[in-house]
C-alpha cells in the first residue's frame, strides 16, 4: 500500500510542471481571438494596407538573465480579444513576440547585475535594451511586407510595458503608438520597500542602499524615458501593483502620455476581476495582473479609440 501511494505521489509531482505550463504560449506569432497555445508563426498578412498590427511584449520572471518561457493564455487573453476588431475600416491582428531568450551583457561578466558583489558600471546592453532593438527589427519586417508604419502599435505588460516606454523614448516615430500596462522589471519594489508607508522617494532610497547596481539601472531607464519631449502613449497602472504601483507617478511628468489608474481595488466599475485559464478561472488578487482579468476588457473601447487617434 505504501509503495502504491509513493508511486502515485511521484507521478503527481512529475506532472506538476506539465499542468502548470499547460496554457503556455512558447512561440512568436499571430494570436487568434479564441486564444490557444498555438500561434501562426508565418510573418505574412493579407491586404497589409488594411491591417493594424498590435505587437504584444510579455513580462519576464528575471530582470537581466536568459529565460525559456514566453507568456500564457491568461496573460494574453485580453489583448487577443482585440483580434478582428475594426478601426477606421482596418482589422486588428495581434502578434505575440517572445524575446525572453535574450540576456543582458553584464550576465557574461564575473558578477551579474544582481550579484551582491556587483558595483557597476553596467557593461554593454541590458536585456531590456536588447528587447527594444528586437522590436525595432520586427517593426521593420512588418513595414517591408507592406504594413504602414502608423498602423503598427506596440504594447506590453510588466517588463514588456517598460520595453514599450523605452522603445518610444529612443525611437519616437518607429510605430503608430504604444500601450504600456503595469510597467515594472525590478521586483516587487512598491511592496518590499513599503512605499505606501514611507512614500515613493524614501522607498527608492532604501532600494538604492540595498541594491545600488539595479537601482541605478532602473533610474537610468526612467530618466531616459522622461527626456522625451512628446510620448503619445496609453499607460495603465494600478496602485496595488506590488511591483511599481505607488512608484509610477513619474509617468505623469512625460508630455503626451495618457495615464489610466485602473482602480483602487480588484474591481473595474464594480465588476470583480477574474483570470480565465483554459480549464479554470482564478480571482485577481494582485494589481500587477489587473490587465489579465476579463474585466479589463472594459477598456477595449478606450484602447480602440486610442488606436484610431494614432493611425
Amino acid at each position: 500500500m505504501k509503495k502504491v501511494l509513493l508511486v502515485t505521489i511521484i507521478y503527481i509531482l512529475s506532472m506538476l510542471p506539465v499542468l502548470a505550463d499547460s496554457d503556455g504560449i512558447k512561440k512568436s506569432g499571430f494570436l487568434s481571438k479564441n486564444i490557444t497555445t498555438k500561434v501562426n508563426e508565418a510573418l505574412e498578412v493579407n491586404d497589409p494596407k488594411n491591417i493594424i498590427i498590435i505587437i504584444f511584449n510579455h513580462g519576464q520572471t528575471s530582470n537581466d538573465s536568459k529565460k525559456s518561457e514566453c507568456t500564457w493564455i491568461g496573460n494574453a487573453r485580453n489583448i487577443a480579444s482585440l483580434v478582428g476588431e475594426e478601426v477606421k475600416g482596418k482589422k486588428i491582428m495581434v502578434y505575440n513576440y517572445c524575446t525572453n531568450h535574450f540576456a543582458g551583457d553584464q550576465q557574461s561578466e564575473k558578477y551579474g547585475l544582481w550579484s551582491k558583489k556587483y558595483t557597476g558600471p553596467y557593461k554593454g546592453k541590458h536585456k531590456l535594451d536588447k528587447r527594444v532593438d528586437a522590436n525595432v527589427e520586427l517593426i521593420e519586417k512588418f513595414v517591408e511586407i507592406g504594413v504602414p508604419r502608423k498602423q503598427i502599435i506596440v504594447s506590453g505588460h510588466s517588463c514588456g510595458g517598460l520595453v514599450t516606454l523605452m522603445l518610444f523614448a529612443k525611437h519616437p516615430d518607429i510605430a503608430g503608438g504604444g500601450i504600456s500596462q503595469m510597467q515594472a522589471c525590478f521586483g516587487k519594489l512598491s511592496r518590499q520597500y513599503k512605499a505606501k508607508k514611507v512614500g515613493a522617494e524614501a522607498a527608492m532610497e532604501k532600494f538604492k542602499n540595498k541594491k545600488p547596481g539595479p537601482a541605478k539601472v532602473r533610474q537610468n531607464q526612467i530618466d531616459n524615458i522622461k527626456k522625451s519631449k512628446n510620448l503619445p502613449l496609453l499607460v495603465f497602472t494600478h496602485p496595488k501593483d506590488p511591483y511599481e504601483g505607488l512608484l509610477s507617478d513619474w509617468i505623469d511628468e512625460i508630455p503626451g502620455v495618457k495615464r489610466i489608474i485602473i482602480s483602487e481595488d480588484y474591481k473595474i466599475k464594480g465588476k470583480k476581476c477574474v483570470i480565465q485559464h483554459p480549464n479554470k478561472s482564478t480571482p485577481v488578487k494582485d494589481g500587477h495582473r489587473m490587465n489579465h482579468g476579463t474585466c479589463f476588457q472594459y477598456y477595449n473601447p478606450t484602447i480602440l479609440e486610442y488606436i484610431g487617434s494614432r493611425i
